[in-house]
């Protein structure tokens, strides 16, 4: 009997933080499917990842500058299924958009979380868990359309070649105003940190963070043994040089994902954002630290609608940082 392997595509979620937690979905649908060829739809921007990720088979990269509006989506879908025919097609993202662009692909069976009428486009749909973590949510997922009870993995990414350093990385952007350190504040924790610790600091950022870096990093009253790499590495670099460094310290941001599934110990500033949910996910390698002292703790918008300037990260102590540092260190 002549066996015709299953196809599988997954659509993979359009955050950094999000495409890295979704390692974990990719590694159980490989586990439940071992015969089926896996391929994955990726955005345009974060698709750096998809090296590091579990092994897969063909990648298709969306750009939402080069298929516009409704008719790019389905021009993307269709794209793809005049390539391959899909038996199963799994929607991580719960916008209505992703869900038109599997209809598209046209896939036997396409799964997704219920919202904004998207069923209409999905074969399997169900309403998504509340009050866990982003990961379980998406083994959720696959949990309903089997059926089975179903085993988290970790979240993982692999670089190639890393040799641990002893650099302690810091992050003090976020794509949100209310997960970023404000200025003074970024500005006291480094230099608490370089006076606890005798360990060579590196600052980070993207091209569009670096003003803001460099901003403080200038207006920082010890830069001996601090090297601002803001703006100055690719992302690829940045995923090495996350690998090889000995912690990061961070806000809740793509990078405190990015470390954690490295398999480096992230300390992770929480401001806005509820841990319970969006956290990295390998529990070993995170130390949270959270004021949890405001009414309005934990919140999840994009700006701190009560004091303006987020005081859930102005009023964090620097011994509580300096001394998780130290206990990774050590």
């Amino acid at each position: 009997m002549y066996f015709t392997p299953m196809n599988i595509l997954i659509r993979l979620p359009n955050w950094l933080g999000d495409m890295v937690m979704s390692t974990a979905f990719v590694k159980a649908v490989k586990d439940e499917y071992p015969g089926a060829g896996i391929d994955l739809i990726a955005k345009k921007g974060i698709d750096f990842l998809l090296p590091y990720f579990p092994e897969h088979g063909q990648a298709f990269i969306f750009s939402k500058d080069e298929y516009k509006g409704l008719g790019g989506l389905r021009k993307f879908g269709k794209m793809i299924a005049a390539q391959k025919k899909y038996d199963l097609f799994f929607c991580l993202p719960d916008s209505f958009s992703s869900a038109i662009m599997g209809h598209a692909v046209a896939a036997k069976q396409r799964v997704g979380f219920k919202k904004e009428l998207r069923s209409v486009f999905l074969t399997h749909s169900y309403t998504k868990k509340k009050n866990i973590h982003r990961v379980e949510e998406y083994v959720d997922l696959l949990q309903h359309f089997t059926q089975k009870q179903i085993a988290v993995p970790a979240v993982e990414l692999k670089v190639a070649g890393a040799v641990k350093g002893n650099a302690v990385v810091i992050n003090i952007n976020s794509e949100a105003v209310s997960r970023r350190l404000p200025k003074e504040k970024a500005i006291s924790i480094i230099t608490a940190v370089r006076n606890a610790i005798p360990n060579g600091i590196i600052l980070v950022g993207s091209n569009k963070e670096a003003d803001f870096v460099n901003e403080v990093f200038d207006s920082l009253p010890d830069k001996s043994n601090i090297t601002n790499k803001a703006g100055k590495t690719n992302l690829t670099a940045l995923l090495q040089l996350f690998a090889n460094s000995v912690a990061v310290l961070t806000t809740d941001s793509g990078p405190a994902h990015l470390a954690n599934a490295l398999g480096v110990h992230s300390i992770v500033l929480f401001g806005a954002g509820n841990e319970n949910n969006t956290a990295p996910y390998n529990k070993h390698k995170r130390t949270i630290i959270r004021l949890a002292q405001l009414p309005c703790e934990p919140c999840v918008s994009n700006t701190c609608k009560v004091y303006g300037v987020p005081q859930c990260l102005v009023r964090l102590d620097e011994q509580i940082i300096v001394s998780a540092v130290n206990c990774v260190l050590k």
